[in-house]
């Protein structure tokens, strides 16, 4: 997909105002008024496409479609695969559900729908089909947005044969499944695949490589399920992209095995803004959206976000004037082609009806949200130029969803509380108060190309990661781990040896002890010379302190209490013609902004802006020979910062960020 803009609109559903075609014109003339450029149409209109079984009504959607393109609009179509209706389950109770327990699923909401069922398929098949031959070759419309929201999983008696199926087809014999698996403890040996069942908790739910692939196997049917969807409508003659709208920080699926299922990645993102202070939500959000880029390493979309406040969140707060500008310049910052909203209008009923929209109940243009809203849609035309920048980083932050899996599953030394996300965003945060772009990854992509890798509680190290990590240091890579990293393998069994399993000697340690501290206690990170790496006496730790056995590295910092005091807990060691960092506990941001801040300085990592204020996002997309240097103040107070020269595309060039700002520079890349 091309565009010849930032895609700027959102959700529409008109299907909603059929019987009141003023509304349906009026719509269109505020979409017009407000910048908007883009619409998506049928996400959750199938029972109103296909009201009976085989009875298709696509008239209504004809005129809409007609009527927007006539209007210069680019329309995204959805297949309407995420919420089926009524005339289905009734006559095929097999597409709705079963739960862990055993209990089938009544109609309603949405996600509740068997991705293994057939008749499912061949009826999403059939829908997908038209849709394509009616509408795939269209101009104006642009993109294929295929279901909505993916995610859950069945538990029914088909969903369990293809379990079996797949694990047949992974470990070929009962025998390798039985060994890989652990079956032995507590006598849970299996003798034939037929035996085995999903975990439930009436059940199974304690052989933890069981969890394990049971995960796996959602995500692999999930893909499936989705790959059928494509065909449908390449087989209804439609070569248009296709995309799924991903989710927030989603546990439930591996995104990086179903990033190569579509062309484009786009994601929903709901920030709880006023909650936390606003640098830690924007750093937050960031990482997500660094996420999402780092699935294909290209620009993605912002499929969704709220204009205003969203209605299913514990509180739904407003945005304060300023933010939905901010929010919506954060995701063309870190890589995002498109400014997308759910939703347009804001529905009369039913569940979503007091979600924000550009076009509330009330109607008028004169309202606060539509006046910034407008206001973004005149800004994203002036920048225009940014579509197709690329994002480019030396530097990598590895957080991946299978070594989560495994680690809140594990029962280590923490039963609640294992922090692995936090951990992650720790080193995340540290790169990016630098200014720098990092790519956020998974432990099985390429990492080859990065000056700098962290890989933060890398408690699983699958099949390779050892190797690839030696190659990686030997070769001039600065390679930085911490405490509970190399513990097991991607069976989730543990590794016989020392630890981390592989790279005892590229750390020039091996890991003996975790302590698992209570919520109230703390211990303390001394560093053994503040000039080198450290600006405070002692750094406070929390949760987690690995002991460990120095052979060959350098001691960074001790322990300051407990009767491990004085133990070693930070080190360093060269390797090859790299380096190769040790963190033995879970310490304050601070820590790893200090030792960070050094490594970055002692890298050949390009640092695109000198000083960048605290509270202050620097991020860098490039573009035929120009680099565009983009400046956020996530912070209550007006700052000063000295993006060099260059063109100025928004803001002001005094130097000055006022709260909410964002300043977009171009420059020839040097």
């Amino acid at each position: 997909m091309k565009p010849e803009k930032i895609l700027y609109g959102g959700d529409y559903n008109p299907e909603q105002w059929l019987d009141e075609p003023d509304i349906l014109e009026q719509d269109i003339q505020m979409m017009k008024e407000a910048h908007i450029n883009t619409v998506t149409l049928g996400v959750f209109s199938w029972a109103v496409l296909e009201p009976e079984e085989g009875k298709y009504d696509f008239e209504w959607l004809d005129g809409i479609v007609d009527r927007l393109i006539k209007e210069g609009f680019s329309i995204i179509l959805a297949t309407p695969s995420g919420a089926r209706p009524k005339w289905m389950a009734d006559k095929y109770p097999e597409v709705l559900r079963v739960d862990a327990n055993r209990q089938r699923a009544l109609y309603g909401y949405r996600h509740n729908h068997c991705y293994t069922s057939p008749v499912y398929r061949q009826k999403v098949r059939e829908i997908n089909m038209r849709l394509a031959e009616r509408y795939g070759s269209r101009e104006g419309v642009i993109l294929w947005h295929i279901s909505n929201e993916y995610g859950g999983e069945c538990h029914c008696p088909l969903c369990q044969e293809a379990f079996r199926t797949w694990l047949k087809e992974k470990y070929q014999d009962i025998h390798t499944l039985n060994k890989a698996w652990s079956t032995t403890f507590w006598s849970h040996t299996y003798q034939s695949f037929d035996q085995i069942e999903s975990p439930s908790p009436r059940g199974e739910t304690f052989l933890h490589a069981l969890n394990l692939d049971w995960k796996r196997f959602v995500t692999d049917q999930t893909a499936d399920f989705i790959r059928e969807e494509i065909q449908a409508v390449r087989d209804g003659g439609s070569t248009l992209p296709t995309t799924i709208n991903m989710m927030y920080d989603y546990e439930g699926l591996d995104y990086h095995k179903l990033a190569d299922l579509v062309d484009v990645i786009s994601w929903d993102t709901y920030p709880a803004w006023h909650k936390e202070p606003e640098t830690e939500t924007a750093m937050d959000n960031g990482m997500q959206h660094d996420f999402m880029r780092s699935l294909k390493h290209q620009p993605y979309l912002m499929m969704e976000s709220c204009p205003s406040a969203t209605n299913w969140q514990s509180v739904s707060k407003l945005k304060k004037p300023g933010l939905l500008s901010a929010q919506s310049m954060q995701a063309i910052a870190h890589g995002s082609d498109s400014v997308l909203y759910f939703q347009i209008r804001q529905s009369r009923g039913a569940s979503e009806k007091f979600h924000g929209a550009v076009i509330d109940h009330y109607g008028g243009t004169d309202t606060r949200v539509f006046r910034e809203v407008s206001h973004i849609g005149v800004d994203l035309e002036k920048i225009c130029e940014l579509k197709g920048a690329v994002t480019n980083a030396e530097v990598a932050v590895i957080y991946d969803i299978e070594n989560r899996w495994a680690i809140e599953d594990a029962q280590g030394p923490r039963n609640k509380g294992m922090y692995y996300k936090q951990a992650v965003e720790k080193s995340y945060y540290a790169f990016r108060k630098l200014g720098l772009n990092v790519d956020v990854i998974s432990m099985d992509q390429e990492f080859g190309s990065y000056k700098i890798l962290a890989a933060p509680m890398a408690y699983m190290f699958r099949a390779g990661f050892a190797e690839r990590v030696r190659d990686f240091v030997a070769k001039g890579g600065i390679f930085i781990t911490t405490y509970w990293s190399g513990v097991v393998d991607e069976n989730d069994r543990c590794y016989l040896g020392a630890t981390p399993a592989g790279l005892t000697d590229v750390l020039g340690l091996r890991a003996t002890e975790i302590d698992g501290l209570y919520d109230h206690e703390t211990n303390q990170l001394v560093p053994e010379d503040r000039s080198i790496f450290a600006t405070k006496i002692s750094y406070e730790c929390r949760h987690l302190c690995q002991l460990i056995d120095v052979s060959t590295a350098r001691i960074l910092m001790t322990y300051g209490t407990d009767f491990y005091q004085s133990q070693p807990a930070v080190t360093f060691q060269p390797y090859g013609m790299g380096y190769g960092y040790y963190i033995g506990a879970d310490v304050e941001q601070s820590c790893y902004d200090d030792l960070y801040r050094r490594i970055v300085e002692l890298s050949r990592v390009h640092v695109p802006v000198e000083q960048v204020p605290e509270g202050v996002e620097v991020t860098t997309r490039e573009k035929d020979g120009d680099v565009y240097i983009i400046a956020q103040n996530f912070t209550p107070n007006d700052l000063f910062i000295d993006l060099g020269e260059g063109e100025l595309l928004l803001g002001n060039s005094s130097g000055k960020i006022s709260t909410y700002e964002t300043i977009i520079m171009r420059r020839r890349k040097q």
